[in-house]
């Protein structure tokens, strides 16, 4: 071996001793002082190794390739949410959630593409240093996780398997070969991207656990696969420009598309996708199929008798037909009925407990939610 790679693996050796005594033994670095510490591995690779620049030429094409691929998968993803439900990601947009959450995932992200980048192109292609490589920027990713893991069960290993280690092995495997190729900004973007839609979305898709690990661990390994098809083809200039303009069709489609489902089903908008889950307005609206509310805010005159109309009870999205409305002292009281149901719902709905009016169905997609709810 080199000495040149010598070095490199000793340097990459002190700091995978530190990640692995930090992780059963220390827990320092917390997510404020891993952005100091991988800055510092970054000052001390600079002193002993000097930096890389990025040159690479389809840069630009690679960037963007990536926006489609991440609009197709999250129009893919959120259409799954359809099918398995969706969870309320919480309101991050303040000051504390800035700090706590999306500042520091911004600041690791590009510190740790950044790092991988120059690490694997210190290695020159040597198998050994770029193994290293990859393990040392996975036990970077993983290093909290594994500190805070119940290793006294099976299902605490699992999770953190399934749901840390193998997701961030399969990641970083792709990444690293892909980083020599593409350079380290298409990366940033695409870490960004996945990292931050969960604080950044107010509702997303609620996946179980097996669930979730497939996800990660697949999405890493399709889009690397995706990018390195890129390579695979000739490129000129000509070629490059023709890339781009059709480039923007799928980018502009996808965009579009991503935010029609956004809408439809975070419940945020005027508009709202929901599954039914029983048959209490059959034949007219079955079980599975996906309704489409639309809110009346506080325009309750719009409502009238024979509407079919939402409503929230006891925390559960009903659907019902309005059977009457009446009025007392400017005070309203609704009173609903299931189609198929032989008598009128045993309470009131009041003013406040209603969603919206439906309008429209989309029949029996919803059937896998249904499904998977019963279980």
């Amino acid at each position: 071996m080199k000495k040149g790679y010598k070095r490199l693996l000793y340097f990459e050796s002190i700091i995978f001793l530190v990640l692995i005594l930090n992780s059963f033994v220390w827990n320092i670095l917390n997510k404020y002082t891993i952005l100091l510490f991988i800055g510092i591995i970054l000052i001390l690779f600079k002193i002993f190794f000097g930096f890389e620049k990025d040159k690479h030429r389809y840069t630009k094409d690679i960037i963007m390739d990536t926006i489609i691929f991440l609009l197709i998968y999250f129009m893919c993803y959120y259409l799954l949410g359809v099918i398995i439900s969706f969870a309320s990601s919480g309101n991050h947009y303040t000051i504390e959630g800035f700090k706590t959450f999306i500042i520091p995932i911004i600041i690791q992200v590009i510190l740790v593409e950044y790092l991988r980048y120059v690490m694997m192109c210190k290695s020159e292609g040597n198998i050994i240093t770029m193994i290293s490589t990859i393990l040392l920027i996975t036990l970077i990713d993983t290093t909290s996780a594994i500190y805070y893991a119940d290793f006294t069960s099976s299902y605490g290993l699992f999770k953190l398997i399934a749901l840390t280690i193998l997701p961030a092995l399969s990641r970083n495997i792709g990444f690293s070969y892909l980083v020599l190729k593409t350079g380290f900004k298409p990366l940033i973007v695409y870490q960004l991207v996945m990292g931050l839609y969960y604080y950044l979305i107010p509702i997303v898709p609620n996946p179980n656990e097996y669930l979730s690990s497939i996800i990660l661990f697949c999405v890493p390994i399709i889009y690397c696969y995706k990018r390195n098809t890129f390579f695979q083809k000739t490129h000129d200039r000509e070629i490059e420009r023709d890339y781009r303009k059709k480039s923007i069709v799928p980018l502009l489609t996808s965009t579009a598309i991503v935010i029609i489902i956004v809408v439809l089903t975070s419940g945020y908008f005027h508009l709202w996708a929901i599954a039914v889950a029983s048959g209490s307005m059959a034949p007219k609206i079955n079980k599975g199929d996906v309704v489409i509310i639309e809110k009346i805010n506080n325009n309750i005159n719009k409502l009238k008798k024979g509407d079919v109309i939402a409503f929230k009870y006891k925390d559960v999205v009903v659907v019902h037909r309005l059977t009457n409305i009446i009025v007392e002292k400017d005070e309203y009281y609704f009173y609903t009925k299931g189609d198929a149901n032989s008598h009128e719902d045993s309470f009131i709905v009041e003013k406040d407990m209603i969603v919206g009016l439906v309008n429209y169905k989309i029949p029996f997609i919803g059937l896998p939610t249904v499904w998977l709810n019963e279980l």
